[in-house]
């Protein structure tokens, strides 16, 4: 939603840009003052002046004449078409009525609806439409099988994929027939075949994210203590279950793809299909 973010924000800054400057200008229009200039004045006193000698020069006219001179500058007088008259319609009293601050407030309260009503379309058509981009809650394609063993070796037996929030661990083919009725049906047995077990980061106890123990290799969860073989399967403290797990699907090529929207609940109590116990200190 970062996008969405973004956008609303340009148009929440565009918006308070707009208030500030349509005020503004009002401002402006309404203390706007002017003075005329010196040469302006020195003009209008000069035909002043030379009005006001004419005018005392020449006779003033008085009846019939005035009438004669009227006629005169008025020009010939045009006679009245043939067409009917027009009636008269009244000015519209709304469109009469629409001053200039009535139309800034209208474009301001119109200019906000537009932002806001962008803003709802941009964050619905972010909600529903796919990004496309990979992470926790898609498919992901982890890799190959056998290069995914060789990194959690490498890591100590416990490889993270943060993309993923699960751990990756090795499992063994010895438990295979213990895990295939354990997990019969479910779909995180095809990793487990192939031997590599992917399992859920949160502790099933109250949701904590749960680390390895390179010592015990073992999962111990720093908040309350529980505790979980490197198998996920719980083996102390107060968890209901074992650490919940993922659907998986392996390639015939040995390629592994973890469909992390889809969560497999832990094995029930008591489940230890690898038998595996504490190999050296604990954690905690």
């Amino acid at each position: 939603m970062g996008p969405v973010i973004v956008i609303a924000i340009v148009l929440i800054v565009l918006a308070a840009a707009g208030v500030v400057v349509a005020g503004s200008r009002r401002k402006e229009l309404g203390s706007a003052t002017g003075e005329l200039s010196r040469e302006t004045l020195k003009r209008d006193s000069a035909q002043r002046k030379a009005k006001s000698e004419t005018s005392t020069n020449e006779p003033a006219l008085v009846g019939k004449s005035l009438e004669r001179a009227a006629i005169v500058s008025r020009g010939a007088l045009v006679p009245a078409g043939a067409t009917a008259p027009v009636m008269w319609v009244p000015p519209d009293a709304e469109e009469l009525g629409v001053t200039r601050r009535m139309f800034l407030n209208r474009s301001i309260v119109s200019f906000m609806g537009l932002s806001i009503l962008t803003f709802a379309a941009s964050a619905f058509t972010a909600f529903l439409w796919p990004t496309g981009a990979g992470g926790f809650g898609s498919k992901i394609r982890v890799g190959k099988i056998v290069d995914l063993k060789s990194e959690i070796k490498k890591n100590g037996g416990f490889l993270y994929k943060p993309e993923g929030r699960m751990w990756l661990v090795e499992y063994p083919e010895t438990a295979l027939p213990k895990a295939r009725v354990a997990y019969a049906g479910l779909p995180c047995l095809p990793a487990m075949e192939a031997g590599v077990m992917p399992i859920y980061q949160k502790c099933v106890h109250l949701g904590c994210r749960v680390p390895s123990c390179l010592t015990s290799q073992w999962f111990e969860c720093p908040c309350h203590g529980s505790q979980y073989n490197q198998a996920g399967e719980r083996k102390g403290g107060p968890a209901p279950r074992g650490l919940d797990s993922f659907a998986t699907e392996v390639s015939p090529d040995g390629v592994l793809t973890v469909d992390t929207g889809k969560i497999v609940q832990g094995s029930p109590l008591g489940t230890n299909t690898t038998g595996q116990e504490a190999q050296g200190p604990h954690c905690l």
